[in-house]
Order: C-alpha cells, then sequence, then structure tokens
C-alpha cells in the first residue's frame, strides 16, 4: 500500500513533465521563435510521421490474441465518453447562453477531447514505474491509448464530427442581445415552466374525461322506441344552385358554371394559338428527366462514402489499423518482434527478425511524438485571445464555466463510476490494471486543441475568438483534477 505522500508524487511528476515541455513551446512562441507558419509544419510531422510511427512501435508488441479482446472495452469506452460529453455540452447549452457562431461548437467542444499528447504523456510516465511493471505496461498503455485515438480519429474526420463546427457559420449572425434572450425564455420554461405544462395537461386530461362521461350518459337517454304513428314525414331533399337560371334538379353529367367544365381561354393561349398558325421553327430539345428520389440519395451516398474513406485513409488511421492486423497474424508479427510462439522465421544476420529495423525506426521517430505533440500544445495556447479588462463581461461565462465544471469535475466521477461498473459486470478485465487506469485516465481530458484549427479554416477569417475563452478554464483546471484522479485510480487499483 502506497503512502499519501507517494500517491501525491507519483500522481504529479507527469504532470510536471507535461508543463515544463508545454512552457517550452508557449516560451518560444511568445518570444516569436516559433511561428504560426513553422507549427503548422511541426503539426504535419506529428500526424503524419511521429504519432503513426510511435502507434505501430507499440500495438505490434504489444496486442497478441490473448488481450486483443481489450479493443472492444476500449471503444465501447471511448464512445461513451464522447456521447457523454456532447450530453453534457448541450444541457450546458440549454441553461446557459452561448455565441450563436458556437452553437455547435460547443458539442464538439464537449464530445472530442484531447486524446493524444497529453494522456500519451501522463501514462506512459505513470505505467512506466511502479508500482506499474515498467516498460511492459508502458509498452501496453500505448497500445490501449491507440484504441482511443482510433476512435478519435474516425468519429471526428471521416463520420463528420469535424463538420459539426461548419455548421456555426451557416446563415445569418444573430446578435448576442437576441440569443440572450432565447436562451433566458428557455431556462425560464425549463425551470418554472414544466409545472404549468404539467398542470394543464392534467386539466385537460379532466375535461376530456368529463365530456366522454356526458357523451355517454346522453346517449344512454337517447335510446327511446317510437310507434308508427310518432314517425314523422320525410323531408324533402333540397338543391342549391349556384345558377339562378337553372330551374330545374341537376341531372347526370350537369357541372357546376363555378368551375369551367372546359380550360378557359387566357392571353398565353391566344397566344400559343397565334404562334401555331405561323410556319413552324425546330423545337428544342426536351430538358433532362429530373432526377427521382431514390436517385438523389444514391448520389448523396456515394458523396458521403467518398468523404468517408478519404478522411479515413490518413497516415495515422492506415498505422493503428496495420499495427492490429500485424499483431494478431504471427506470421506476420513474427517479421518484426522475436519470440513469436507457434512461428519459426529465418532471422536476419544480427539475429533479429528481418524486419525488426522497421520497428526499431518507428520506435525511434515515434520517441519524438509526445515532446512535439506538447510544445505545439504550448504554441495553440500561446495563441489563443486572452478576454482583457471589460471584455469578460460580454463572454458567455455561465457556459464557459459550465462546460469546464462538466468536463475535468463531473466526467472523471461518471468515467469512474462507469469503468468500475464495467469492470463488476466483466466487460473490464479484474487483472488488467493498465486497461482500468488508461479507461478511468481518459474522462479527464480537456477539449482537443484540434478544433482550434479547424475553426480557424471553418470562420473564413482564421479566427477561433470563442472558442479561447473555453479552452482556458479547462487546461487551468486540469492540473489539480488529473492529480486527485490519479491518486485515487492507483490507491484503488494498488
Amino acid at each position: 500500500m502506497l503512502s499519501i505522500g507517494q500517491l501525491i508524487w507519483i500522481s504529479c511528476r507527469p504532470l510536471l513533465r507535461l508543463v515544463i515541455c508545454v512552457g517550452c513551446g508557449f516560451a518560444i512562441t511568445k518570444a516569436d521563435i516559433f511561428p504560426a507558419v513553422a507549427a503548422r509544419g511541426t503539426g504535419q510531422i506529428l500526424l503524419n510521421i511521429t504519432l503513426p510511427s510511435l502507434m505501430f512501435s507499440k500495438i505490434v508488441p504489444a496486442f497478441t490474441s490473448q488481450n486483443i479482446s481489450a479493443l472492444g472495452p476500449l471503444v465501447l469506452v471511448a464512445m461513451i465518453y464522447e456521447g457523454m460529453g456532447i450530453a453534457q455540452a448541450w444541457l450546458v447549452s440549454q441553461f446557459f447562453w452561448v455565441p450563436h457562431r458556437f452553437r455547435w461548437g460547443i458539442l464538439v467542444a464537449g464530445g472530442w477531447g484531447n486524446y493524444g499528447d497529453i494522456p500519451t504523456a501522463v501514462v506512459m510516465s505513470i505505467t512506466g514505474a511502479a508500482p506499474f511493471n515498467g516498460t511492459a505496461d508502458q509498452t501496453l498503455s500505448v497500445a490501449y491509448i491507440a484504441g482511443f485515438i482510433l476512435v478519435y480519429m474516425i468519429t471526428f474526420f471521416p463520420m463528420g464530427g469535424s463538420r459539426m463546427i461548419g455548421f456555426d457559420y451557416v446563415g445569418p449572425d444573430v446578435e448576442p442581445e437576441d440569443v440572450q434572450e432565447a436562451t433566458r425564455r428557455r431556462r425560464k420554461l425549463i425551470l418554472f415552466g414544466w409545472p404549468k405544462i404539467l398542470t394543464g395537461l392534467v386539466r385537460r386530461q379532466r375535461r376530456t374525461d368529463s365530456i366522454l362521461d356526458e357523451k355517454e350518459s346522453a346517449d344512454e337517454e337517447s335510446v327511446v322506441v317510437e310507434s308508427p304513428s310518432a314517425q314523422r314525414p320525410a323531408l324533402a331533399s333540397k338543391h342549391v344552385s349556384f345558377d339562378t337560371t337553372v330551374s330545374q334538379p341537376p341531372m347526370e353529367g350537369w357541372h357546376s358554371r363555378i368551375t369551367s367544365p372546359a380550360h378557359t381561354a387566357t392571353a398565353l393561349d391566344t397566344t400559343t394559338i397565334a404562334m401555331n398558325s405561323r410556319p413552324t421553327s425546330p423545337k428544342p430539345q426536351p430538358p433532362d428527366p429530373p432526377l427521382t428520389l431514390w436517385a438523389v440519395r444514391r448520389r448523396a451516398l456515394k458523396s458521403h462514402f467518398r468523404t468517408f474513406l478519404r478522411n479515413l485513409l490518413i497516415p495515422g488511421s492506415i498505422s493503428i489499423i496495420l499495427s492490429f492486423v500485424i499483431a494478431l497474424v504471427p506470421p506476420l508479427k513474427a517479421l518484426f518482434v522475436p519470440g513469436v510462439p507457434g512461428t519459426h522465421i529465418h532471422p536476419a544476420p544480427d539475429g533479429q527478425p528481418p524486419l525488426a529495423v522497421i520497428i526499431d525506426a518507428a520506435s525511434f521517430i515515434g520517441a519524438a511524438s509526445v515532446p512535439m505533440g506538447l510544445i505545439c500544445l504550448g504554441s495553440a495556447l500561446a495563441r489563443l485571445p486572452i478576454p482583457r479588462g471589460g471584455a469578460w463581461r460580454t463572454l458567455p461565462s455561465g457556459a464557459i464555466l459550465g462546460l469546464a465544471v462538466c468536463k475535468m469535475l463531473i466526467s472523471p466521477v461518471l468515467g469512474v463510476l462507469i469503468c468500475h461498473g464495467l469492470t463488476s459486470v466483466g466487460v473490464i478485465s479484474k487483472e488488467d490494471k493498465v486497461l482500468q487506469f488508461v479507461c478511468i485516465f481518459f474522462s479527464c481530458l480537456p477539449t482537443a486543441t484540434t478544433q482550434v484549427f479547424v475553426t480557424q479554416v471553418y470562420s473564413g477569417t482564421g479566427s477561433a475568438e470563442h472558442l479561447s475563452a473555453f479552452l482556458i478554464p479547462q487546461y487551468i483546471l486540469m492540473f489539480p483534477a488529473m492529480t486527485v484522479l490519479t491518486a485515487y485510480t492507483i490507491r484503488t487499483l494498488f
């Protein structure tokens, strides 16, 4: 059993390293040593080279046919966290006003967290030392993180999560005062209007029941048997003619003069008749027949499918999928990793598998992924416009604080309960402490800085003015929240 001091130090140590690395990126950006062009190029290197190399070098050795079953819980937990975050962000937007150009962006900010550099840096540091099993658990933890990254990449890019940000910039702008007034009315209806609605439904039901009772009693009283002498003569049928000149009842085939029985001639018809009397010229070709509804849907489906494949076939996703395939096929895995049971591959001159040099190169390149990612994170935070002075009064402070509390305080509590529940029912293995730690830790992640770049693209002006105010409080709360969550998780696991 670890002491309180040991737990606090183990939990704070990776965060201190993270702060130092992020601070370096922040400092060189403020010193104008790391311009935006350089940061953009570094981000491309990170996404297309270093991160895929890191995933490949960790997944291939870590996953086997025995522990591949952990991929299912990882995908399930990742989907639960995304859905839970979107639901929390939606609730925040219902109670607090959100800028019109951020009405969809807040849902993205709640659903997709920073699944890349932050968890990789912290989890690798914690699982690489006691009470975990060093390098073996460290490699396994990064392989588990790949499951979350794969879900993030598929849901954010191919499945359209990033396109939700573009919805904010469709249509005319709406003044903040109008949005605030609409939110105020909605909040009043949610908090105080539902008793009136419920009372009105109850009264309406009672009124309906009383009317039905009166109708039933009236029907019972009206059932009377009359004698033949009491029967009245039948009334003559009446016919109202709309033509005052018609004195006889209408015969079969009669048409009312309100609706003309023949086509009424118009000026257009007269012109057409006159034109028909002239020599005719060659008629133009008829236009193409309109597409059927099924053809339109099929064309849209093909377009969405092409977009899905184009966004799916990015280096990160390809590397993760290819790594899982190699890790689960023993003859392929034996080409890269030594000691695969049941297979024998002729070794290279140095005694290693023939393609072990690829794993070595991927490990060497992938080692730069975490530092580069943290430096880019610090650079992105340095470029966020910080409101000053009276500008804070015009910001949606309720939504900003509400989303920060949901992401960094409420979500970790729900994540612990969800993971403990999945462990108790056997979805998450009780013996796999690395899997439990990774699943719990991913519940305490701030909004991904990738949303900043996507917002800058969709805005058309290169700005992400609303997003910066939502990110800053989350990254401030991240350090104490992660420390407490890490200490609690290690204490419960060990």
